[in-house]
């Protein structure tokens, strides 16, 4: 059976990637995000269905599931790839910064597992979330970037829990220092990307694509067995020193 994917966040570097991963191997998926013309430049690559949503908005995501669920028949799997960064010490963030990356983050998390909660229960599938290497260690000046996504941890955690039983499996990827347009001013800069590379035991930045396998990995029917989990796909950032 052709399986049905849901991708939030799907022009950045990491849903992009995604995207294109499931339409070859033959999967329909439904593309979400804010700007409408990013967001049918992205779905003309791969030919994909596109909905404009506010992802931090809980009603939007449920109404772009149920869209989903009206074009393809079912969702098989939703993946929240949207995401924002913020580097600054705690001192230096106003409250307006804070809200915005929880909102960002951890908020549009949230709205995606309601709505998979809401929509998926009769059938149940995969949610995957996008985390952080800096949930698990402690980095300076990611003090913001750090509690959202140690957030979005917790809530899949708890929501793999709840959802089990309805046969709902979340899971979440925790990426190093990715290549993508989000991330681009720190490994555009030359020195930058260099120390940046350092900090991971295998000596490079992550690709886009590096991310997106493990997120495809796990929104495949056939890693049923799969939840509560957390993967790093970190070059080793978040366990591993490497020797010099």
């Amino acid at each position: 059976m052709t399986q049905s994917f849901v991708v939030v966040g799907a022009y950045g570097g990491v849903g992009a990637a995604l995207s294109r991963r499931l339409v070859r191997r033959g999967a329909r998926v439904l593309m979400a995000g804010r700007d409408a013309e990013r967001l049918a430049q992205a779905a003309a690559d791969v030919t994909a269905e596109t909905f404009v949503l506010d992802a931090t908005n809980a009603g939007a995501v449920e109404a772009c599931l149920r869209h989903a669920v009206d074009v393809f028949g079912r969702v098989d799997g939703i993946a929240n790839c949207v995401g924002s960064l913020l580097l600054k010490p705690a001192h230096a963030i106003s409250a307006q910064e804070w809200d915005s990356v929880l909102t960002t983050n951890l908020g549009s998390a949230f709205a995606v597992v309601r709505a998979a909660g809401l929509v998926m229960a009769a059938h149940g599938g995969s949610i995957v979330l996008v985390s952080s290497a800096a949930a698990r260690i402690g980095l300076a000046n990611h003090e913001a970037i750090g509690a959202a996504k140690a957030g979005i941890e917790g809530l899949a955690l708890s929501a793999a829990a709840s959802y089990a039983a309805k046969g709902i499996r979340v899971n979440c990827v925790a990426p190093g220092l990715t290549r993508t347009p989000l991330t681009a001013r720190l490994w555009q800069n030359e020195m930058m990307a260099k120390a940046s590379a350092g900090m991971h035991a295998l000596g490079r930045l992550g690709t886009p694509d590096e991310i997106a396998s493990a997120i495809d990995w796990l929104l495949d029917a056939e890693q049923s067995w799969v939840t509560g989990q957390v993967i790093a796909v970190d070059g080793g950032l978040s366990r591993v020193r490497a020797r010099s």
